[in-house]
């Protein structure tokens, strides 16, 4: 059986000898061009005067587009057409790209780039959320409302009440592969595009917009990625689009990639977010009624914010049953870089919202926060459908705050593993011990669930297609319309095909993601990859081993559901073949050794007005229990110790999936403790670079990192009954944000609640201790 094994990444060997090839790698025709932007260095200013002369007459330089060489300006948005290629009369942002450089080397463009003499008069930039909140500067026009319930009526009439504010900050996705794209001009006016995206077909479409051409005419090809986390879902549009054009102009091919420094500056980040709650619970720490105001710090264009920000909304409520509550969110116009998607989606800042709240409410009655996160939890459902006549009443009653049933809710038994297997209760008695006993280092311990909703939000992505071709060896091709970057997508379509055949994964080989072959593609995002692609690929392979099924069967008079194909060979009727036996009879026979495979997940349905539905095919779970240890002194902290279970469901490939969990968890560690964006007061990035922006290193992970897979299958009818398991492990780090303010809790006499913000940089760590210490 292929699927379910641990079997390494099929490019590891690859990657750790350095034959890998990614865009920058890719052998250029002679003469191939290279591009770089010019950017603007003001948030928002009138350009009153734009002098190209020396960037024109610079070594190397074949040619200089500005915004009047371009009509109509090409359009880079995602969705809301809001994004020019180049800056007109007017400039959004620090690092927006103003013209483009054509050279002869990648270094005689980046120093050119630099030549231009731009005069601006400088406009009212809007840099902050409260900026924003006090200009009325939103997308959408106002804020947007769900209810379910009547919060406000629930916390008036609670016995206790509290309310809090917590400010989470954006984060750059750091990827090891930069932004870049490679434009091959091909006869007729065709292009042929590789591009570092997560979305070929996105490319594909605003290329093919750019030149004026139809989709058929562009051809984006994607082998892999050395890394994307979202970042590459909308970022790498305008480098596709510069080289396209600049080849069209030159009837060259044309290359571009941003250097870090340029990467960060240009790209958009994870959303920052300002969430303030108002609760209503009781004396056990039941939550009655919450209202949470969510503020989201969108930049200057639309991008990918709105859905962003809905699946924040979406992710209000985490684990927890909450029969009142009111969502408002404000999507926030800034002149800073636009916000983006990021590794899941809005859901972290969602989720971080009432993590907080469950916090803050399990110190106000003084009981143990697990003991509350479990009186606050949806009831267990287990993980296969339940006996329609034997539901309760509460489960009947059990609806997100969106009104879609939580049907496979499993985290009373997962929590309850993972209490014991990392033997919680000791620990926390041993942290507190260890507190009462030293003033200097204190350590904190917590425990957080995840319940994470797997689909796409935008009801008509949740598709995707295949093409598997078996030739006349046995051997097996295929494509589908996901993307590899690093994630072992790849490794798990072969798995799936090689079972599908009955065959060994050897035997399987997946090229570049190619919009020649397999078209209308959705973006690998929504932590969706496998389970959309792996279907496809599946539906292909079973067309094939279906016809391959009838003509044995006709051959040896029986029925098709007779012939089985296992370990390389096919039984039917007494007769056993080897696996290339029957491809080459097949062939001789005129039997069709090619299919497409097609995929729609079923029984999504979203009112994006309402704010009700079913945007999610199911839930992916998982805890994890983390410790850490704080200076008191300086506020530095370390990450001592993480244990973690998550639910996979029937894993595809557990090594693969571990390392998702482990590099998630570490992720998101970074996000909520060293990873720090600073804009100064003219709206310029300051952390542009490794030396200013902190991501974890080898050092920051957990001196002790155990992860499990918890043991059952998927309820719904994915691929092999599996979960997906890209997005979900990011929020595990949670739990290391809230050790953090546990231990800064035992810096006081627990009177003061620590109101940590996040990332929990050493600075605001001292801030806090200092706040419960009441100095």
């Amino acid at each position: 059986m292929s699927v379910a094994k641990p079997l390494p990444h099929d490019a590891a060997p690859l990657h750790v000898t350095g034959q890998a090839r990614y865009i920058d790698d890719i052998p250029t025709p002679a003469g191939t061009l290279h591009l770089a932007f010019g950017l603007s260095e003001r948030a928002h200013a009138k350009v009153t005067a734009l002098d190209l002369a020396a960037v024109c007459a610079a070594p190397g330089v074949v040619a200089v587009i500005g915004p009047e060489d371009l009509d109509p300006m090409p359009d880079c948005s995602p969705s809301a057409h809001d994004e020019p290629l180049l800056a007109g009369a007017e400039v959004y942002y620090a690092g927006q790209p103003m013209f483009l450089v054509v050279a002869k080397s990648h270094l005689a463009a980046r120093k050119a780039a630099r030549m231009a003499r731009v005069s601006y008069a400088d406009l009212p930039a809007i840099l902050t959320i409260d900026d924003a909140m006090a200009a009325g500067s939103r997308f959408e026009g106002g804020p947007v409302i769900w209810r379910n319930g009547d919060a406000e009526a629930a916390i008036a009439a609670a016995p206790h009440r509290l309310e809090g504010v917590i400010e989470i900050g954006g984060q750059e996705h750091f990827y090891l592969e930069g932004q870049a794209a490679l434009a091959l001009p091909q006869e007729g006016g065709d292009m042929v595009v590789h591009s570092s995206t997560q979305h070929p077909t996105e490319v594909q479409h605003k290329v093919a917009e750019a030149l004026g051409l139809p989709m058929n005419a562009v051809r984006v090809e994607v082998r892999r990625m050395g890394g994307g986390f979202g970042g590459k879902e909308s970022q790498g549009n305008a480098l596709a689009v510069a080289c396209a054009v600049a080849a069209r102009a030159t009837g060259r091919p044309c290359k571009m990639r941003y250097d870090r420094d340029d990467d960060m500056m240009i790209t958009g980040k994870r959303h920052a977010f300002r969430i303030s709650y108002r609760v209503g619970h009781d004396a056990e720490g039941r939550i009655l009624g919450v209202d949470f105001v969510q503020m989201a710090q969108c930049g200057w264009s639309q991008d990918l914010s709105l859905p962003v920000c809905d699946r924040a909304m979406l992710h209000a409520d985490n684990a927890y049953l909450i029969p009142d509550m009111r969502i408002e969110s404000h999507r926030l116009r800034t002149n800073t870089q636009s916000a983006t998607a990021f590794r899941g989606f809005g859901g972290p800042q969602g989720m971080l919202g009432i993590e907080r709240v469950l916090d803050h409410v399990a110190h106000a009655v003084g009981r143990e926060p697990l003991e509350v996160r479990r009186v606050n939890f949806y009831a267990e459902t287990g993980g296969q459908p339940p006996d329609p006549r034997s539901i309760s009443a509460k489960m009947k009653e059990q609806m997100t705050p969106y009104r879609m049933p939580v049907e496979d809710f499993i985290l009373h038994r997962l929590t309850a593993r993972l209490e014991e297997s990392a033997e919680y209760r000791t620990r926390r008695a041993k942290v507190a011990e260890w507190n009462a006993g030293n003033p200097i280092l204190k350590r904190g311990i917590a425990l957080t669930p995840v319940k994470f909703g797997i689909s796409f939000t935008l009801t008509w992505l949740n598709q995707a297609g295949a093409l598997v071709h078996v030739y006349q060896d046995g051997s097996v091709h295929l494509n589908h319309g996901g993307t590899e970057m690093g994630q072992g997508l790849f490794q798990k379509v072969a798995q799936v095909a090689a079972k599908g055949f009955g065959i060994d994964v050897a035997r399987v080989k997946i090229t570049a993601t190619d919009t020649g072959k397999v078209p209308n593609t959705s973006a690998t995002a929504a932590s969706s990859g496998s389970d959309l692609n792996g279907m496809a690929v599946k539906a292909a392979c079973d067309t094939i081993r279906g016809r391959l099924a009838e003509f044995l069967a006709e051959r040896h008079q029986m029925r098709p559901e007779d012939v089985v194909f296992a370990a390389g060979r096919a039984a039917v009727g007494g007769a056993d073949y080897a696996f290339e036996e029957v491809i080459a009879m097949a062939y001789q026979a005129r039997v069709s050794l090619s299919a497409t495979g097609f995929y729609a997940t079923p029984k999504v349905t979203w009112d994006r007005a309402r704010g009700q539905g079913r945007p999610f095919y199911y839930f992916a779970y998982g805890a994890a229990v983390t410790e850490v240890v704080i200076d008191t002194l300086t506020g530095e902290n370390r990450i001592l110790r993480c244990d973690i279970v998550h639910d996979a469901g029937t894993s595809l490939n557990p090594a693969i999936d571990i390392g998702q969990i482990e590099g998630g968890y570490v992720q998101g560690a970074g996000w909520l403790t060293t990873e720090e964006l600073v804009w100064d007061g003219a709206g310029r990035l300051r952390t542009h670079a490794p030396s200013t922006y902190k991501i974890p290193a080898c050092s920051d992970r957990p001196r002790v990192f155990n992860v499990a897979l918890w043991d059952g299958e998927n309820r719904e009818e994915t691929i092999y009954r599996s979960k997906a398991v890209g997005e979900p492990p990011f929020m595990l780090a949670i739990s290391a944000f809230l050790a953090l303010s546990d231990a800064v809790a035992a810096c006081g006499d627990g009177s003061i609640y620590p109101a940590l913000d996040a990332p929990a940089t050493p600075e605001r760590v001292l801030a806090a201790i200092a706040r419960v210490r009441d100095v």
